[in-house]
């Protein structure tokens, strides 16, 4: 499989860092990104690789070569003429693989591409996109999906958003069939989201493939010297998948929002304060953050799948205006207890998944490789805190009773602060 590196951009916003190179040669610890990109590539098999270049892109074509020294096999196309940052697919179209990865030169990254591109072939699309929250879902790009991961709806910066909205956010890494070249876009220059991917929304030929894995732009200042940490932290590289990650797995309802009982309406869920906080704290450590949370309204049949997405969508939002995210979100719907008015019978059995049984949180260790024994358990109840213990992960109680569980903490402020540091 070929890979394209779109290297073109000229990177005005960032032009106080280096203004006389590429914006793909600037440099994290010594060494440009575009080679972080090509090293990540190579040490995974995928080392045929076609790059697009056009500003000072002769600096990039002499620093790389044929890419010998890398130990990859480097073409080039050199736009003349500005085409798009999609143009030049049209251009060298004869040159790719039926299928093809499509990454951004200007992005730091370290994934497992096998994992994504088998992920593509899977679910047989002509479109794979790499999804991910981020701390600003609210100036980014936003993917909307159904269960599947069929891409429903691509809300672009401008486009309006409906107000309360998951944090999944395209980071310009994609596997794509050159099937997607075969339409005809009359325009000089050709963007790609906005011309060849975005129109595919809602056919049910494009994907997304969720993932905690590191991707950032490096497009301001701010996020280069943030980027620039990362990496000296070896927060990037632990990311990959193929790694074993850790995790914070945290119960919903008084942990993250104020606990009002059974959640059933949206205007009710409001943020504890310095969860937000906590949640950002955990985001930055290198812990992934994943929500696994008891939901028997399901079952009883006050709340509908559509209603509890929307509430989870609330709970996204509000953390995304504060710079948090969560991973991933786990929840139960079902209940052992029958023969109440209204409940939805399907879902009233005794499943694996309902805490205190640890099934959310195995299924989000095979899901993201996570080491349960390196990752915590927060929660404000015995169901919590029995749930991590058998999945054989530390405990934190948020509250003064005795469970068994590691620690005791009054908020999860709190246990972030203290425990990690």
């Amino acid at each position: 499989m070929i890979t394209v590196i779109m290297a073109g951009g000229k990177g005005t916003r960032i032009s106080s860092v280096a203004s006389d190179i590429p914006k793909p040669m600037i440099e994290i610890e010594s060494k440009p990104v575009l080679e972080h990109e090509i090293e990540c590539l190579r040490e995974q098999g995928f080392t045929d690789i076609l790059i697009t270049v056009s500003h000072l892109g002769n600096i990039i074509m002499d620093y790389f070569g044929d890419g010998a020294e890398f130990g990859v096999n480097i073409s080039y196309y050199f736009e003349k003429e500005p085409l798009g940052n999609a143009g030049a697919l049209f251009k060298v179209k004869d040159q790719l693989t039926d299928d093809f990865l499509l990454l951004n030169a200007d992005a730091m990254f370290d994934i497992d591409f096998n994992r994504f591109v088998d992920y593509h072939y899977s679910h047989g699309g002509i479109a794979t996109l790499f999804t991910h929250p981020n701390s600003h879902p609210y100036d980014s790009g936003v993917i909307v999906a159904d269960d599947n991961h069929r891409v429903l709806n691509w809300l672009s910066k401008e486009d309006e958003r409906p107000e309360y909205y998951k944090n999944r956010v395209n980071a310009g890494l994609h596997v794509l069939s050159k099937k997607i070249l075969d339409v005809k876009v009359d325009k000089e220059k050709i963007d790609l989201d906005r011309d060849l991917l975005k129109p595919l929304a809602g056919t049910g030929k494009m994907y997304c493939y969720d993932s905690p894995e590191y991707v950032k732009d490096m497009g301001t200042p701010d996020r280069y010297y943030g980027v620039c940490e990362d990496y000296r932290n070896g927060i990037i590289k632990a990311r990959n998948l193929r790694n074993k990650q850790k995790a914070v797995f945290l119960d919903r309802d008084g942990t993250i929002n104020k606990y009002v009982g059974f959640l059933t309406d949206i205007k009710k869920l409001e943020l504890i304060d310095g969860a937000a906080e906590a949640i950002k704290k955990i985001n930055e450590s290198g812990y992934l953050a994943i929500v696994v949370t008891n939901q028997p309204v399901i079952a009883r049949g006050e709340v509908s799948f559509e209603e509890l997405e929307s509430i989870h969508n609330k709970m996204e939002t509000l953390l995304g205006e504060k710079g948090a995210y969560i991973n991933g979100i786990y929840f139960c719907p079902h209940h052992p207890d029958k023969g109440f008015t209204g409940e939805r019978i399907e879902y009233k059995i005794n499943c694996e998944c309902r805490k205190p049984k640890p099934g959310m949180l195995l299924q989000a260790a095979e899901d993201f490789n996570i080491d349960l024994s390196s990752s915590w358990m927060v929660g404000d109840g015995r169901n919590d805190i029995e749930a991590g213990k058998s999945a054989g992960c530390k405990t934190i109680l948020i509250g003064n009773e005795e469970f068994g569980q590691s620690v005791s903490v009054n908020s999860l402020k709190e246990f972030v602060d203290r425990y990690l540091e």
